[in-house]
């Protein structure tokens, strides 16, 4: 059912995934499994689907607007989430549903879901359902806080990023904690489920066996908190939350120009020495404050309003110039939008364009890639996506499953596809 994007083929070609998941997290990491070869099968309730499929904006026929106005309008988000991913209806609540997900699992060797903790197994669709089916399978579950913690407990992407410490650490001192402008709960998790499924099938490589891996959002999250040390900063009476810059690498952050902002990195000595000359301060260089690193960490604030009054008077342009000239990092800061087109991340792939199957869409309308590059291998998505609830249902439960037209009626007539 998989045709290869080119002669070396993607690195999980001939792996087949069970897709239980649904809104962004799980989603996600499917969506990466898909575009390093996996044949991804999305199962959706055949009454509402995916929560994805209500988001705006949607594309279509008008292109791109707020609301949905023709049946084949799409949300932006499910064009982008469901890319490569064959899709079938399948409602758990429905008796015969259990029997056909048997003979999904019986035949995969992955399955991913993202349910609240307890759900699937009061669905009979669980990691302890699916091994007896198949003692091969690896299952990975997402979940907001890991299994049998607080079990049933809803987590979205702003209740994680709250509890796991990471908006308190965006912002500065006296401020409002920030929401990260990113779902990223929502994505790092998705990442580390992968890792692990990843991991899962070496070990059953060795083993024969599969098993189930068990990823939290707020674990994910915490756990790149926690690579900073919150705790020793204060007990050293250094401010962990600095807002724009970090006092403990300054000068380090961003600072402003006249028409925007710009990220500075002069953490060490050369790259500060090379700040200080764009800046025609030289007489900063025999100022004990700014001589060495120490100093300039114990002399932050002032440091930084030295290179704020200077960026201030310059373009962004003009100051990157000055800063280039110089050999110090630095970087205009970008709308996404500018992000996403960067001729860099387009040629390698990191970002693709997002395609309606009937309708012209934008050639600026654009969303993620596979950010990962191989010697001997490829990425990318099959020309495929489930664009109604159900879509490849006689291809999946008749051809691959060899379910007759007759039994595929009858479960759609008892609601169970």
């Amino acid at each position: 059912m998989i045709d290869a994007l080119s002669a070396c083929g993607r690195p999980l070609e001939g792996l087949r995934v069970i897709d239980l998941t649904r809104a962004l997290a799980g989603p996600y990491a499917t969506l990466l499994l898909a575009g390093l070869g996996a044949e991804v099968i999305k199962v959706e309730d055949p009454r509402h689907g995916d929560l994805a499929r209500e988001n705006s904006p949607y594309v279509g026929r008008d292109g791109v607007g707020v609301q949905k106005v023709h049946d084949d309008d799409v949300s932006v988000s499910h064009l982008s989430r469901a890319r490569g991913k064959y899709g079938v209806s399948l409602n758990f609540k429905q008796p015969g549903a259990k029997e056909v997900f048997a003979d999904l699992v019986r035949g995969a060797d992955i399955v991913v879901e993202n349910f609240s903790s307890g759900t699937a197994e009061r669905l009979g669709i669980g990691y302890a359902d699916a091994r007896a089916i198949n003692p091969r399978i690896v299952y990975c579950s997402l979940s907001g806080f890991g299994q049998n913690v607080d079990a049933g407990a809803k987590a979205m992407d702003v209740i994680v990023q709250a509890l796991s410490g990471a908006m308190y650490a965006s912002g500065g001192p006296g401020e409002p904690p920030v929401r990260m402008g990113i779902p990223i709960a929502d994505m790092l998790a998705p990442v580390f489920g992968v890792i692990g499924i990843l991991a899962a099938i070496e070990q059953r490589h060795r083993t024969g066996l599969g098993q189930q891996v068990d990823v939290s959002m707020l674990g994910a999250l915490t756990s790149f908190v926690a690579i900073e040390n919150w705790h020793a900063m204060r007990l050293a009476g250094m401010e962990g939350r600095t807002g724009l810059t970090v006092h403990r690498l300054s000068p380090f952050g961003i600072f402003a120009c006249l028409d925007g902002h710009i990220a500075i990195v002069a953490t060490h000595d050369p790259l500060a020495i090379g700040l200080i000359r764009a800046m025609g301060e030289e007489d900063m260089l025999a100022d004990p404050r700014y001589t060495n690193r120490d100093s300039r960490v114990a002399n932050a604030r002032s440091l930084e309003e030295r290179v704020t009054a200077w960026t201030s008077t310059l373009s962004v342009a003009d100051a990157v110039a000055a800063l280039d000239a110089q050999g110090v990092p630095v970087a205009p800061v970008r709308h996404p939008e500018a992000a996403l087109a960067d001729p860099r991340v387009v040629a390698r792939g990191e970002t693709v364009r997002t395609i309606h199957p009937k309708y012209e869409t934008p050639a600026d309308l654009r969303t993620a890639g596979i950010p990962i590059q191989f010697s001997g291998g490829a990425t990318g998505f099959d020309d495929v996506m489930p664009i109604h609830i159900g879509e490849h249902n006689d291809r999946i439960y008749g051809d691959l499953l060899g379910y007759s037209a007759d039994r595929i009626a009858a479960l759609k007539a008892e609601g169970a596809i």
